[in-house]
């Protein structure tokens, strides 16, 4: 199939591959970095878990819904990152029965560099534009075709099979 259908036009489904490449390219590139500063075994899932966990925990059923899994796929995770030593479990102080899961100063550590590679990788790209002026201007496109919270986390099938 050709790049190009009719005069110099852009197929349609080049657009959503083209982003998905973009965002590839920045959380590749993240993760190659993040591994060499001391966070080897994480995963592009992993970030979107910490940012459902959030600064105050969460139960594995709130996460579980958050993420659009199961209760079970939920837990199975949060096993796998309390294994690496970036989440823990503890009792919730407003309710000793209920099971929370937090950050640990590990996973605390890694939102912090992930901060800022992307702020380093945020930099790259402007230059590689030709200036902030260019990226602002993708991004407020970026915001115009994709409007809402970016943080949005409960896309059904995403992350495995919806409840």
């Amino acid at each position: 199939m050709s790049r190009e259908s009719g005069e110099g036009v852009t197929p349609g489904y080049e657009l959503p591959l083209r982003l998905l490449f973009a965002f590839r390219t920045v959380i590749d590139e993240l993760h190659e970095r993040i591994a060499r500063e001391g966070h080897p075994d994480l995963r592009p899932t992993h970030g979107f878990v910490f940012q459902a966990i959030g600064p105050h925990g969460t139960t594995a059923v709130e996460l579980g819904k958050r993420l659009g899994v199961s209760k079970q796929a939920a837990g199975k995770t949060v096993e796998q990152l309390e294994r690496l030593g970036y989440v823990e479990r503890g009792s919730d102080p407003a309710d000793a029965r209920r099971k929370v899961v937090r950050l640990t100063e590990r996973g605390v550590d890694c939102l912090v560099r992930s901060a800022r590679i992307f702020e380093e990788l945020r930099a790259e790209w402007v230059a590689q534009l030709g200036g902030e002026e260019q990226l602002r201007g993708l991004e407020e496109a970026l915001r115009t075709l994709a409007p809402g919270d970016p943080f949005r986390l409960d896309t059904p099938r995403w992350f495995g099979a919806a409840q």
